[in-house]
């Protein structure tokens, strides 16, 4: 039997930086959490400036010795974005990590200041820019990673690129399941062009199962039911913490024998719940047509471009 991979298997990062989007609760929160506790400065990139002090007076209620840091950031802006980078870069003076953990779903049509679909620009589109904005600091700190958080809800996703903003026709689930292909579509060509590069960083996906975390706030009363932690003995099958749900993106970032272009997450048939381990994702999210023509979208949407990596 494989032994468990758990949060006590994550090495010290002493010496090391990291952000992480959307750490103000559920997965970003327990990210951050074990981070700090092993050593490294967190960045607590939130939207909700309110919501990420909270979080940080948990996580050092937890480990004293925390070194926190908050940045405000709004996916659904990229001036936002921008202003976030600058932040980032003007006091991490390397950076070991970023973790692409914030999102939302199954949320109603809206569109950001920018003019995108909510959905693809807080899923997809903010994360390329702020990626892109700051690999040229994570190219030169040795050993650092890009790890993206997608969702078994990508299997069934389809990259609609005849209309991606869903003006034509917009559904909440399938608009989510497309964004969460897109994260894993980002994170392959990613990987693909930083070895094409020479690049030492490397790009990896996760995905949390079934996990119960402030996502399922914009579902259904009787979904919202079935991830409430008061039923978690009846659906320990079916749903798990966003401590074990976080799991993969630690593993994803941490593990001495991860490698580049690699996914973890709850293994098995179906993924909802379990321990991490590297796992295979859907066809749809290894076309590399489809991962280059996206990437040519996301850099005409976004203004963002990668400059020296090469196209695969």
């Amino acid at each position: 039997m494989t032994r468990r991979w758990t949060e006590d298997d994550v090495p010290d990062q002493s010496g090391r930086n990291a952000v992480v989007t959307g750490a103000s609760g559920g997965l970003g929160l327990e990210t951050a959490r074990v981070l700090a506790a092993r050593g490294a400065t967190v960045v607590l990139a939130c939207r909700d400036l309110g919501k990420a002090e909270h979080a940080a007076a948990q996580i050092q209620a937890a480990a004293a010795q925390a070194d926190l840091r908050i940045v405000q950031l709004d996916l659904a802006s990229l001036a936002s974005v921008r202003e976030a980078t600058s932040e980032i870069l003007a006091t991490c003076s390397r950076l070991d990590l970023l973790i692409n953990n914030a999102g939302v779903m199954a949320v109603p049509y809206q569109t950001t200041t920018d003019g995108f679909e909510s959905t693809f620009a807080i899923n997809h589109l903010g994360h390329f820019a702020l990626t892109g904005l700051v690999l040229g600091r994570m190219l030169s700190t040795p050993g650092s990673r890009i790890v993206t958080v997608s969702s078994i809800g990508h299997r069934p996703g389809i990259m609609r690129f005849d209309d991606l903003q869903g003006e034509r026709q917009y559904q909440p689930w399938p608009a989510y399941y497309q964004s969460k292909l897109a994260n894993l579509l980002f994170t392959y060509d990613l990987q693909s062009r930083l070895e094409a590069a020479g690049a030492a960083t490397i790009a990896l996906a996760a995905h949390p199962g079934n996990a119960r975390t402030e996502l399922w706030r914009s579902t259904p009363g009787h979904t919202q039911a079935l991830y409430n932690p008061r039923l978690r003995l009846l659906t320990f099958w079916f749903a798990q913490s966003a401590a074990i749900g976080a799991l993969g993106t630690l593993r994803a970032a941490t593990d001495p024998q991860a490698r580049g272009g690699e996914y973890y997450g709850p293994p098995g048939r179906l993924q909802f719940t379990g321990y991490p381990a590297q796992v295979a994702s859907s066809a749809r999210s290894r076309d590399a047509a489809a991962q280059q023509r996206l990437w040519q979208v996301s850099e005409e949407l976004t203004g963002v471009s990668y400059g020296s990596l090469a196209v695969t």
